[in-house]
């Protein structure tokens, strides 16, 4: 996951703030493009998702972030490492790596930061990006972000009583209870509190269909009278495979256009017609073609006599006498195709 896209206002300036992201998932649902690029580090409209992430989440606040902790998979690699604590430092934080060796649930993934659950802690999961103009009370002990949805028995969900306060959560309940779902945002007052209840858990093997669950830990919080509050975001965008990816770059590109520059300087365009919105990177070349609308060209993409709309073409890739469209190419990519939906992961070739 998210981004919001629209600055977040914080009522009140937080004495400190960590924040905590758990992208440990090798998103089998993204692949190819996921075999070698973990899907938080997948660009979309010139950054990753998880750096727009981060730089909405610092956005929302003129305290100092100190730390960001990435909780990932160990086959992530070096260069995703260093790419994530690059993300951290840009924003003037430390950046923290930690690692999930197995699959066991939003509690346990969070945990593996330990070190980082201290003060005001933020924790957004890298699956979703997300749109919203909420404030914090940092007087509240919790606030939980959620999103009303068609089917609630997907996700985990909040019942609520009049003042807002949230009275029971449920993870992924067979039958109809709320469908107000938990789209992976939070706040916590005291991150030490949350800390020691998801420690709880682990230490008696308190699981949901065999994983640690963070609601757990927060219905024992709030049985010990600790009252955690619900609020909305305006919308919820999905990035678990091609087409709901390539629904987000629409909404960033439609949102973005009227306060971003999303053209390069450096981009060569030649004898082509661009169809806003698009984004076009460092370096791009375009030679008799027409791009858009919703495209993505990242940096030093090549597009020459062809037609592409509604695509993401990944860095250093090459797009030559083709007409694709609600396609995702990855990085160093030679494609050629007369007309075409595509998914072509790093380093693959279409002709």
């Amino acid at each position: 996951m998210h981004i919001t896209f629209k600055p977040v206002t914080f009522k009140q300036k937080l004495k400190e703030m960590n924040i905590i992201i758990p992208m440990a998932g090798m998103g089998k649902r993204m692949r190819p493009h996921t075999v070698t690029t973990p899907k938080p580090l997948i660009p979309i409209a010139g950054k990753p998702m998880v750096h727009r992430i981060v730089e909405d989440i610092v956005k929302t606040t003129d305290q100092k972030v100190e730390e960001i902790a990435f909780i990932i998979s160990r086959a992530f690699g070096e260069e995703a490492e260093k790419n994530l604590v690059a993300v951290a430092e840009k924003f003037g934080a430390k950046g923290k790596i930690f690692y999930q060796d197995t699959p066991l649930g939003t509690a346990h993934a969070i945990l593996c930061a330990a070190e980082c659950l201290h003060g005001n802690t933020f924790i957004a999961f890298a699956d979703t990006l997300f749109k919203a103009a909420f404030s914090i009370d940092t007087s509240k002990d919790a606030i939980i972000w959620t999103q009303k949805v068609a089917d609630p028995s997907a996700f985990g969900v909040v019942k609520m009583n009049a003042e807002g306060i949230i009275t029971e959560f449920i993870e992924k309940p067979k039958d109809f209870v709320s469908d107000l779902a938990i789209i992976g945002v939070y706040y916590f007052k005291d991150g030490e509190n949350l800390k020691k209840e998801l420690q709880f858990l682990i230490d008696n093997d308190i699981k949901v269909k065999g994983e640690f669950q963070i609601t757990d830990a927060m219905e024992n919080m709030k049985t010990k009278g600790l009252k955690f509050y619900s609020d909305q975001v305006e919308e919820w965008l999905d990035c678990g495979n091609k087409d709901a990816t390539l629904y987000t770059l629409e909404r960033i590109l439609e949102i973005k256009q009227s306060s971003e520059t999303l053209r390069s300087n450096s981009a060569h365009i030649e004898n082509s017609t661009i169809i806003a919105p698009c984004f076009i990177g460092e370096n791009v070349e375009i030679r008799n073609a027409v791009i858009g609308p919703y495209t993505s060209l990242e940096n030093n993409a090549v597009v020459e006599n062809s037609v592409v709309a509604r695509s993401i073409i990944g860095e250093n890739s090459t797009v030559k006498n083709s007409v694709i469209e609600k396609s995702l190419l990855g990085n160093h990519v030679n494609c050629s195709s007369k007309s075409e939906e595509l998914s072509l992961g790093d380093y693959s070739f279409k002709y």
